[in-house]
């Protein structure tokens, strides 16, 4: 058993020594490469065989999930039809430790024939790949984890690593946003009510208390305890959303020793209170909950008159949803 378990840590070690090992190795290049996916006006097509194929079609998923459109391309069937979805105006992006594998190898003269850029990460810098390509990323890693020292398993790490950088520094590079993630993961319980509109789950207007601005602060109190949504809407005539008066405002005003006689929840009230318009997607308004750390937000129109309120436990499904711990 304590063999089993120092191979396992070891296998721990030499991959952790691996990313590190490629990590000292970045260079000007891979901000070349970054720059050149982002100024790309086609898609990124991502192609390998074995373990390298695998691993890119993971990097493929990472991309399209985080804004950046791709594609893979497997090199066999490249061979009999399926280059005949790559552009001239696409990046493509070879993946080979060896960057000797004929399978790979075999398309590059017709990818260059397309006129496409070409890219590649592999660990053999002197490779037919790396010779071929414009821009070639080394993810060449010291020795595998593997105790024979020939199952791939430090070099996949390293590749994987890899496309996760190049992700993540495209991300940053197109200011990519939760809300943006969000509209790319739209499966699941969640990912469903996300994409919903906020007039699918918002209260209406019967179940909204509404006050105006000469309404004394008591009475705003009982139509708050009355209604038991966290928040009452003041509003004009023409119920224009003027402010709000919530929980948590009404417990500040106390705290700080304010009085109820006499005064008017126009004196208390949050004045242009966030809202959302009633034609967003669910999940916009949850990253304004999110961002400003409130559970209720006025629905209202284009010109700012009330339609409804949205709780974000309507988001989540009242109980409907399950998180890890519960």
């Amino acid at each position: 058993m304590m063999n089993i378990l120092k191979m396992v840590k070891s296998v721990f070690e030499e991959e952790a020594k691996a990313l590190l090992f490629i990590r000292d190795k970045v260079n000007d290049d891979f901000a070349e490469a970054v720059q050149a996916i982002y100024d790309c006006k086609g898609d990124v097509t991502i192609s390998g065989i074995g373990k390298s194929g695998l691993i890119g079609q993971k990097i493929v998923a990472t991309l399209n999930s985080t804004g950046t459109r791709s594609v893979f391309l497997h090199p066999v069937e490249a061979m009999h039809g399926d280059l005949g979805f790559v552009r001239k105006e696409d990046i493509f992006i070879g993946l080979s430790n060896s960057g000797e594998t004929s399978e790979l190898n075999v398309i590059l003269s017709s990818i260059k024939s397309i006129g496409c850029m070409m890219l590649s990460f592999t660990g053999n810098m002197t490779s037919m790949l790396a010779g071929a390509s414009d821009i070639s990323i080394d993810i060449g890693v010291e020795r595998e984890a593997c105790p024979l020292g020939l199952a791939p398993t430090s070099s996949t790490t390293a590749l994987l690593a890899a496309g996760d950088a190049l992700a993540s520094a495209l991300i940053l590079k197109r200011e990519f946003k939760k809300d943006d993630f969000k509209r790319f993961h739209p499966g699941g319980s969640l990912g469903k009510r996300l994409s919903t509109g906020v007039d699918r789950l918002m209260l209406g207007m019967d179940s909204i208390p509404l006050i105006n601005k000469k309404t004394s602060f008591s009475d705003a109190l009982k139509e708050l305890d009355k209604k038991a949504l966290g928040a009452v809407f003041v509003i004009d005539e023409d119920r224009h959303l003027m402010g709000l008066l919530t929980d948590g405002d009404v417990r500040h005003y106390i705290a700080c020793g304010g009085v109820l006689d006499g005064v008017l929840v126009s004196e208390i009230m949050t004045e242009d209170p966030l809202s959302i318009n009633i034609e967003s997607p669910a999940y916009d308004a949850l990253n304004i909950m999110e961002e400003y750390q409130i559970t209720v937000l006025p629905v209202v129109d284009g010109s700012g008159c009330v339609q409804g309120l949205l709780h974000l436990h309507d988001i989540l499904g009242k109980g409907e949803l399950k998180f890890a711990g519960q």
